[in-house]
């Protein structure tokens, strides 16, 4: 009997803390899924405020390629504590090929990406600029595909209805850009439309042909990126010292084409003005550092295509705030096509949830059939 009771006393503690770990995992996981959408959907809200920001900047005469080098200099710096903090043994595991795969990654993000898509928006408009960012979810499926970085499995329903969700996404960006029907007056207000007009100067949004394939480009130098960025994330698995290499790579990067593209000294003096304010506050520090760490962590944890479904919410952010500040107009169009964004996410959403939880639990009945099998086999032993 005190045997017995002894045993009793040694398992209780055991169970309890098995029951103690199970809810701290739970709990765990319970976090992380709500803080993934919101990661996302704040990466969008920055990504809205640098834009209407940075049109202002790019109107009052500063080039983009000089805009950059201090951007990311100033994100570098913003992210780089952090990571002597909490990445400092990290710095042994940087090796040449380490180098490389970030070197890849600052070229495509920063330089063809960020580069081309400012240049685009500075020769033609911000509303038409927009509406190429939605066409980076298709174009990172397409090639996340064609590379083998995601599976889609259209014989049954969570692969179909990611597919589905993509095309509706996609359609719905479509419509709210090209599709205007009747004019809807929500609000009169317009808070920032005197001074959009008075730094915007006449004949800025031309060459729309050339705009249009810097845009282009841009798109898809962004889908190219979201797959390195999970090539890096296996290889390197580290959020702040990455992403410090990373803009500090691009920085440099984007001096030297800065350079190579003629331009002057006076050009790379910074004043008291509009953008010192566009390249500390949401280009430096919240848009590139805060941005750069959410979508890596993201990444790391969902894969190259998580991320770029929350792209088309940019659209919708953006038509409501330039509405608002800058007294653009809505249409019937744009409301459709934010119904079609909205229900075509979480078509996508729903389908990549149920393919986790199915990996998941493939996974876990890998270990059971391998201990059940290791136990038929020491039965047997037992019996001969």
């Amino acid at each position: 009997m005190e045997a017995e009771a002894a045993t009793e006393a040694v398992k209780k503690p055991a169970a309890a803390k098995i029951i103690s770990k199970a809810l701290t995992s739970s709990s765990s996981w319970a976090f992380e899924t709500a803080m993934l959408p919101l990661s996302m959907i704040l990466v969008q809200v920055l990504t809205m405020v640098t834009l209407l920001i940075c049109k202002l900047a790019l109107n009052a005469g500063m080039r983009p390629f000089v805009f950059l080098v201090y951007r990311n200099l100033i994100a570098a710096a913003t992210v780089a504590p952090l990571a002597l903090i909490f990445e400092r043994e990290m710095w042994k595991q940087v090796s040449l090929v380490i180098w490389g795969w970030i070197s890849v990654n600052a070229a495509l993000g920063i330089v063809l990406a960020m580069g081309l898509y400012y240049h685009g928006l500075r020769a033609t408009s911000a509303a038409y600029s927009v509406n190429f960012l939605n066409l980076i979810p298709i174009i990172t499926f397409i090639i996340a595909i064609m590379l083998r970085a995601e599976k889609l499995m259209l014989t049954k329903w969570p692969g179909r209805m990611k597919l589905l969700g993509t095309v509706m996404c996609v359609c719905g960006a479509m419509v709210a850009s090209l599709f205007k029907g009747q004019r809807l007056h929500l609000w009169a207000t317009r808070l920032l439309r005197s001074h959009a007009a008075a730094t915007s100067p006449a004949g800025l949004h031309h060459g729309m042909v050339a705009g249009t394939l810097f845009l282009c480009g841009s798109c898809l130098s962004y889908a190219l990126w979201f797959i390195v960025q999970a090539r890096l994330a296996k290889v390197f698995p580290s959020k702040y010292l990455a992403t410090t290499l990373t803009c500090l790579l691009g920085s440099l990067q984007c001096f030297v084409v800065g350079i190579s593209l003629g331009h002057s000294r006076a050009e790379w003096k910074l004043k008291w003005d509009l953008q010192l304010l566009t390249v500390v506050y949401s280009q430096g520090v919240f848009n590139t550092g805060v941005t750069y760490v959410l979508i890596s962590w993201v990444i790391s944890r969902r894969g190259p295509i998580y991320p770029s479904m929350f792209s088309p919410l940019l659209l919708i952010i953006t038509t409501a705030m330039d509405s608002l500040l800058l007294g653009t107009n809505i249409y019937l169009g744009s409301v459709v096509g934010t119904m079609l964004i909205f229900v075509g996410l979480y078509a996508f959403l729903w389908g990549k949830g149920k393919e986790l939880q199915l990996a998941d639990v493939a996974a876990a009945q890998k270990p059971a059939a391998g201990s059940e099998e290791e136990a038929q086999e020491q039965g047997g032993d037992d019996m001969a």
